[in-house]
């Protein structure tokens, strides 16, 4: 049966108050299409424009049955390659079409990846505050709730936005003025006092952001030895990435790295040489289903395990992604999950309830007692319902939780 691209429609919503962009592929059968992610937070207008103007012309007309093909055909396009933008972009016709293929085979993502090699995905958690009284109080609700690995952090990444601090220069501008010093200090108090507090049976981890010098992360890792760590994520700056060779040599603690990567020569070396335990990509950052399984397979000769970025800024589409890679990965570790649970869920990921969510994307994968399930619907299984997306608009704003700052006033990696 010959079905091809019709039409391509870009779908904004913000159920959460967090931009998602969503692309629904129309095909010549009547009543089939096919919903992918194609997510950029902080630069939405930018991926609908390519999208529409660019890439929708380009790929009407196509068969759908070649997702390989055409992936290659948007990645080549426009010459020049990889970038965020155009990843995303790529990534919500890939989504798309996989979820086409799998309602044309009557089979959930996970089926055509091989099947599964597990029933439900163990996933890790955040717990943040103030204090470690009130991060030992998450930690303990997440607990109940069947988690048994989570990442914690002290107020976030370290650093508040706000008016520069005295220590600045006259002038300096707002921003999350950053002190790594004070940041690591914090942070080793933390654990030891999470541990002493909550003991060493559930895994936890902790996320640097890359906010920190490579020669800090080296001693920073070394002394978090001591409270057997799940993993360290992204320690070392985007850019700096050969700094991975010496900070694996001087610790043994498990490092997690690639939330940022776009290339894959940023990801190559490192899994080659065997410089991470766990690879982080978000898989709309590097172009959707087809380039994430090929890496996951990847990582699997070397040992690497995966440990798929997972936040708040990403469609339910993605976390389904991930959930379906998951499941039929055999080199699996752990999954980040911001919590697309549903409403009488107790925690609610400690911020609300999530109705409009649900309203907007429907069969989302489900959390039970420490595991997600996908919902075993052919294709990724969530729908969109256009009219409630349609609520919750998009909204184009200046992002400041980026605009990180040394204390001299110096922009730093966010």
């Amino acid at each position: 049966m010959d079905i091809k691209i019709k039409d391509v429609k870009v779908i904004l919503t913000a159920p959460e108050g967090i931009n998602l962009i969503v692309v629904k592929i129309i095909t010549t059968e009547p009543g089939l299409y096919g919903l992918g992610c194609a997510t950029f937070a902080y630069r939405h207008l930018a991926v609908k424009n390519l999208i529409e103007n660019y890439i929708r012309p380009l790929v009407i007309g196509q068969e759908v049955s070649k997702i390989e093909q055409i992936w290659h055909l948007m990645h080549n396009n426009a010459y020049w390659r990889n970038g965020p933008i155009e990843n995303n972009a790529i990534s919500g016709i890939d989504m798309a079409l996989w979820d086409i293929k799998g309602k044309l085979a009557n089979m959930p993502v996970y089926d055509l990846l091989g099947g599964k090699c597990r029933e439900g995905v163990p996933i890790y958690r955040h717990a943040d505050g103030k204090d470690v009284n009130e991060i030992c109080e998450n930690i303990s609700k997440y607990q109940e709730q069947g988690i048994t690995n989570i990442r914690c952090q002290l107020g976030g990444y370290g650093g508040t936005y706000g008016d520069a601090p005295m220590t600045a220069p006259t002038g300096s501008p707002k921003g999350v003025y950053l002190d790594s010093k004070t940041y690591m200090r914090d942070t080793i108090k933390l654990f030891e006092d999470i541990r002493s507090k909550v003991g060493y049976d559930i895994g936890l981890c902790h996320d640097v952001h890359e906010r920190i010098r490579p020669i800090e992360a080296i001693k920073f890792a070394k002394e978090l030895e001591q409270f057997d760590l799940l993993f360290l994520e992204d320690a070392i700056p985007l850019d700096q990435g050969e700094w991975m060779r010496q900070l694996r040599d001087k610790t043994i603690i498990p490092l997690a790295q690639g939330e940022l990567f776009n290339n894959p020569y940023e990801w190559k070396f490192m899994i080659t040489e065997q410089l991470i335990d766990y690879i982080r990509i978000h898989i709309s950052q590097i172009g959707g289903i087809s380039p994430a399984r090929k890496l996951q397979i990847f990582a699997e000769q070397f040992g690497v395990k995966t440990a798929w970025h997972g936040p708040g800024d990403m469609s339910p589409l993605a976390h389904a992604a991930n959930i379906h890679i998951d499941l039929a990965a055999h080199n699996f570790g752990i999954q980040e999950w911001s919590g697309t649970e549903p409403p009488n869920f107790v925690i609610q990921d400690l911020k609300g309830p999530r109705e409009a969510l649900l309203d907007v994307f429907p069969g989302l994968p489900e959390y039970r007692n420490g595991y997600v399930y996908a919902n075993d619907q052919p294709g990724l299984g969530v729908d969109i319902n256009e009219e409630e997306a349609a609520k919750y608009p998009c909204e184009n704003t200046v992002t400041t939780w980026t605009q990180t700052r040394l204390r001299d006033g110096t922009l730093q990696t966010p």
